[in-house]
């Protein structure tokens, strides 16, 4: 998939770049910049000794020597002051650089840490969500196909926006597995409990039996690419704009559409299920084409299915989600 959340080690991570967040003398004195420069050798530090000076959100490049990247490349994140000095810009500027740098140089991937949530002080929380719209923005205005990886370290380091209600959701769920008694009064957003079950089943199928077997084939519904771009046409989006808020590849989005053997995965689905914005039945119905459905039973399609209820499509915000209960991320 075009962005990624992963818990890794950066010095450990296969990309063609990876980011290192320093200060301006690229002194490698503490946390990702110590263990970067440690795990590239020494050659690293003489690159930044010949470097100069580093500005504020500026990208410098060396060579990834002896970690497993290509490239290094270096940038000052901000110090965090409370938010007073436009700390939160400066921030995505880092990002931002980075990414245009990595498209200029036609690289096809790259790795990110949380820069300035370290000795810099900036809140973990705070450069996540930073970093998840910087590289959104980025990814949904270019052409290139570049892979993007955000490495979070420490998983509990953050915490996802709406943990509460969806914890509250996922209770939810589990009380009503176990067939206990919620009374109807308990609302959740507005919806009353009650009417927070399982998604209705498709309708039954006719009582008579069909004449023939052809008969019956000729009531096969639409396949899962046709669906998907009568859904496009529908929400008046084109091919590129549905993919990319799906977080899927063009490579995968051409295998949909040109070989009949294959078969999206159930993240992929949702993903374009997300990105077209499709309300609780509608995304029943494109799973259904490809012989799945949201369970109750599952974590993940909980949480899937809670954003959905919230009206929330921002697929960025739903992989956080999704990364923070050990789940599979939405696209491919």
């Amino acid at each position: 998939m075009p962005f990624e959340i992963v818990r890794s080690d950066i010095t450990k991570i296969q990309a063609d770049a990876i980011v290192n967040p320093t200060d301006s003398r690229f002194s490698g004195s503490g946390g990702a910049d110590y263990a970067i420069h440690k795990a590239a050798g020494p050659l690293l530090r003489q690159a930044c000794e010949k470097a100069g000076t580093l500005h504020q959100s500026e990208i410098a490049v060396t060579d990834g020597y002896d970690l497993p990247c290509r490239y290094v490349f270096h940038t000052m994140g901000p110090i965090w002051t409370g938010g007073r000095k436009n700390e939160a810009a400066l921030l995505r500027a880092c990002y931002l650089n980075a990414l245009l740098k990595a498209g200029e140089m036609g690289l096809s991937s790259v790795a990110f840490p949380l820069i300035s949530s370290g000795t810099f002080g900036f809140p973990k929380d705070q450069v996540l969500s930073i970093a998840t719209m910087a590289i959104r923005d980025y990814l949904t205005v270019t052409d290139g196909e570049l892979r993007v990886l955000l490495c979070v370290y420490d998983k509990t380091a953050y915490e996802i926006s709406q943990r509460l209600e969806l914890e509250r959701f996922l209770c939810f769920a589990r009380e009503t597995r176990l067939n206990l008694q919620v009374p109807i009064s308990r609302r959740f957003k507005g919806v009353a409990m009650s009417e927070m079950a399982a998604p209705t089943c498709h309708e039954a199928m006719p009582c008579e039996a069909p004449q023939s077997l052809n008969d019956w084939l000729k009531q096969q519904d639409d396949t899962f690419a046709v669906t998907l771009l009568k859904l496009i046409d529908r929400k008046h989006m084109t091919e590129v704009q549905c993919y990319k808020r799906a977080n899927v590849s063009k490579k995968t989005f051409w295998k949909i559409n040109n070989d009949p053997k294959y078969k999206p995965s159930k993240p992929t689905v949702l993903a374009f299920a997300i990105a077209l914005e499709l309300n609780l039945q509608e995304t029943e119905d494109l799973l259904r084409t490809v012989g799945f459905s949201l369970s109750h039973s599952s974590t993940f399609d909980m949480i899937i299915e809670f954003y959905i209820r919230q009206g929330i499509y921002d697929i960025y915000e739903i992989n956080a989600a999704l990364y923070q209960f050990d789940q599979v991320c939405l696209g491919c």
